[in-house]
């Protein structure tokens, strides 16, 4: 995903970024903004597989930007690689000043899931739309 504007398709969620999700500084806790990440890629990665996908591991966090109270903050979400059951999804956070058009790539990273299957345990990933055997 770019670095320098924001993509150009849709997020996988957006929020506006509360006072309780923040830190003494006034700005948002990282730990808000990981978690919301962590919502993006499961939706991605649901979607994929067609059942539910837990997040099982996460790497390359980066922090470019502080996300203020009131700002609205999407979650873009990229499916980056699929093995026999995981999925590796990428996500970029851009915020947006709440009165404004000012836009900055706040933090991205990347999460890996597993498609999991109705007995709770990991199951093959199937393209989407495709169903489970």
């Amino acid at each position: 995903m770019a670095e320098d504007c924001a993509p150009q398709t849709q997020p996988a969620i957006r929020a506006t970024a509360m006072a309780a999700d923040a830190n003494p500084y006034g700005n948002i806790f990282v730990g808000w903004l990981m978690g919301q990440m962590a919502l993006a890629a499961g939706s991605v990665a649901s979607r994929h597989c067609g059942g539910p996908a837990p997040v099982v591991a996460a790497d390359g966090f980066s922090f470019t930007a502080p996300v203020s109270i009131g700002d609205e903050v999407s979650f873009y979400a990229e499916l980056i690689a699929t093995g026999r059951t995981s999925m590796t999804v990428a996500v970029d956070v851009w915020r947006r000043d709440r009165h404004g058009e000012g836009t900055a790539q706040a933090a991205k990273g990347t999460y890996i899931l597993v498609s999991m299957g109705a007995d709770q345990r990991p199951s093959p990933v199937f393209a989407e739309g495709n169903t489970r055997g």
